[in-house]
């Protein structure tokens, strides 16, 4: 690994022609119109491949006076990673198909302890859900916020990776090694144990029906059918434990474990937000959070330590 490392470390040289600051502010001006532009027709890129053209994307205009040849470069280090996340993309949404019964009692026992008889699901949406309640009711100013921290989920992870490629190649196959094993990780859970969220719960009768599934509607109008087309793919029992909040965690411990400001104290406040955003939309149990915030932190001692020992 180590000879990776290097090789994908000495790729990475500093650009022969430097993008000056102007044209770098007009060609970043540029990307950003086109991707603001995107998400008001077409919605907020979470498909890998539409995720990783936009990415990509941001490289070449960062670097807008570079040759072709250095952007190609790109493509030449993030094939490998791309197409492991495209394996465990696949094999996600195949994994509620293999004939396992969804377990739905044991989060709702669990929730109903933590919450002294009633889930903290019911509590959240009884207090901020309004009257009625439901997925097209009226949003309120937090649903908007909360609505972008879920979806928060599909870009922050990526774009960290894509920073680091530009300016730390050794950095960034670290970031790559614990993003990819944690996503994985949970892959495995969620083929041995697949589990109803609490939305599917209420459905079934395993919670009162007054439960709802409430992400995304803090997006009305022509975003709203972009965020019901992102809830209806992908794995629907795929709640334990919850990938959103691990990334979520991995994010903020990651950076209070590099940065050295004071403000990167603040950073964990995205994962308790985004619990907040899962247990108050019916996407997870509180259950699956606390199970989540486990292993990013294990991963992280546990790479840490293998770094110190290599020197990679």
């Amino acid at each position: 690994m180590a000879t990776a490392t290097t090789q994908v470390v000495q790729r990475g040289r500093a650009p022969a022609r430097a993008t000056g600051p102007r044209a770098r502010t007009v060609a970043m001006a540029a990307y950003v119109s086109l991707l603001a532009l995107w998400t008001v027709e077409i919605g907020v890129p979470r498909q890998l491949p539409v995720v990783f053209g936009w990415l990509w994307l941001a490289t070449v205009a960062w670097h807008a006076r570079e040759a072709p040849r250095h952007h190609l470069g790109f493509l030449r280090d993030w094939w490998l990673p791309l197409v492991a996340l495209a394996i465990y993309t696949y094999s996600r949404g195949l994994s509620d198909s293999l004939g396992v019964a969804p377990h739905f009692s044991m989060p709702v026992a669990v929730d109903d302890w933590l919450g002294a008889g009633t889930t903290p699901t019911e509590r959240l949406q009884e207090a901020w859900c309004g009257s009625p309640c439901g997925r097209h009711a009226p949003p309120r100013w937090y649903d908007l916020v909360l609505s972008g921290v879920y979806l928060s989920h599909f870009l922050v992870g990526l774009t960290i990776a894509t920073v680091l490629w530009m300016r730390n190649r050794v950095e960034w196959i670290r970031w790559m090694r614990r993003y990819l094993t944690i996503s994985f990780a949970c892959l495995v859970v969620y083929v041995l144990y697949p589990m109803a969220p609490p939305w599917m719960a209420a459905r079934d009768g395993y919670l009162p029906s007054d439960v709802h599934r409430l992400t995304g509607r803090g997006w009305p109008g022509m975003s709203a059918q972009h965020v019901d087309h992102a809830l209806q793919t992908g794995n629907q029992v795929a709640a334990m434990p919850s990938l959103h909040a691990g990334m979520a965690f991995l994010v903020a411990l990651y950076g209070v474990q590099r940065l050295r400001s004071p403000a990167r104290w603040l950073l964990p406040a995205y994962p308790v937000a985004m619990a907040l955003t899962l247990v108050y939309g019916g996407e997870h149990y509180v259950t699956d959070c606390l199970a989540r915030a486990t292993l990013p932190a294990l991963r992280l001692l546990v790479s840490h330590a293998c770094e110190t020992g290599r020197g990679d």
